[in-house]
């Protein structure tokens, strides 16, 4: 078992991660990041981003982490691959043991574990993630436009992204496995009044159906619980918004977490109800769950790690 010490423990390796890092490197704080289960984060499955500033052409998610990582390791950040298993942030220094049986003590803890987005589970669905179905009609409707694409889910999330891609789409489809929808009642009537969009009442999704060689969406199969019968549809999109669950499992007893176990952070800022503790990205933001805003908290969270180490010397 190894034992590292550093001002500034960062659990994480996505945007808000990298970022966090690469900041608190440039302070002179010889920052510690545990890059976690999935290196580089959520943005490594998704093929192209157009939003993210300075790339005039797109650039994969999977390239973009990548080229954070080098930043970070380039500006002084010690990266180590492993993963958080057990927090303890009672006393100070704070303590974090690891899969790999290490213990990491920092003065301040940066937490940008992120979110996952839920899935419905179809071994279709794996195979065509990144080439055809997405969890985030924000990141990728753009490359949808004039087609069909399909949204499943009946919440907020699922009619508003319907909505927001009718905007580039040529038709969207909603498939709710109800008979009437969870959304706010203004997001539902603005839905109605859509012409674009097309709602199919009591169905759940049987199979993605594509192309192999390249892999390709091309349609849906559907199957209406009521009368039980299937149909295919033809889309060449397809956005699961059935939700997202942030990945704070290991600080349940330890940090005030919401109702939906997302963190609870000062208005304004990444400090957590715990001082010297912060949290940065989709783990505390779920609202906008964008790249840039992500990187930006780290940025924050990583600034304000360094104004309460000086003031607590």
């Amino acid at each position: 078992m190894a034992e590292y010490k550093t001002k500034v423990l960062i659990i994480g390796s996505g945007p808000a991660g990298y970022t966090a890092g690469i900041y608190a490197a440039r302070a002179g704080l010889k920052p510690i990041l545990v890059s976690g289960q999935q290196i580089g984060g959520q943005l490594t499955m998704t093929n192209d981003i157009e939003n993210f500033p300075g790339f005039e052409t797109p650039v994969s998610g999977l390239e973009l982490m990548e080229r954070m990582r080098n930043q970070a390791l380039n500006v002084g950040v010690q990266i180590i691959d492993d993963m958080i298993t057990e927090v303890d942030f009672k006393h100070k220094p704070f303590e974090c043991n690891s899969e790999n049986n290490n213990l990491y003590c920092g003065e301040s803890v940066i937490i940008a574990t992120g979110a996952s987005a839920r899935w419905l589970g179809l071994e279709s669905e794996t195979k065509f993630r990144g080439f055809g179905v997405s969890a985030c009609a924000t990141c990728d409707g753009f490359f949808y436009r004039n087609r069909d694409v399909a949204v499943i889910g009946g919440g907020n999330t699922a009619v508003d992204e319907a909505i927001y891609l009718s905007s580039f789409a040529h038709s969207v489809t909603l498939i709710h496995r109800r008979d009437s929808l969870r959304a706010d009642q203004k997001l539902q009537e603005r839905l109605q009044e859509n012409p674009k969009i097309h709602v199919e009442w009591n169905s759940v999704v049987e199979e993605v159906i594509g192309t192999e060689n390249p892999l390709s969406v091309n349609g849906l199969k559907i199957k209406n619980v009521k009368s039980d019968k299937s149909k295919i549809i033809k889309v060449d999109g397809i956005f699961i918004a059935i939700g997202h669950h942030p990945n704070t499992e290991l600080f349940k007893n330890q940090l005030e977490l919401d109702n939906d176990g997302y963190i609870i952070t000062k208005a304004g800022s990444c400090q957590t109800n715990i001082d010297g503790i912060f949290a940065a990205g989709d783990v505390q933001n779920p609202k906008f769950r964008q790249a840039v805003v992500a990187a930006g908290s780290g940025c924050i969270a990583a600034l304000e790690a360094e104004r309460y180490l000086t003031e607590n010397k």
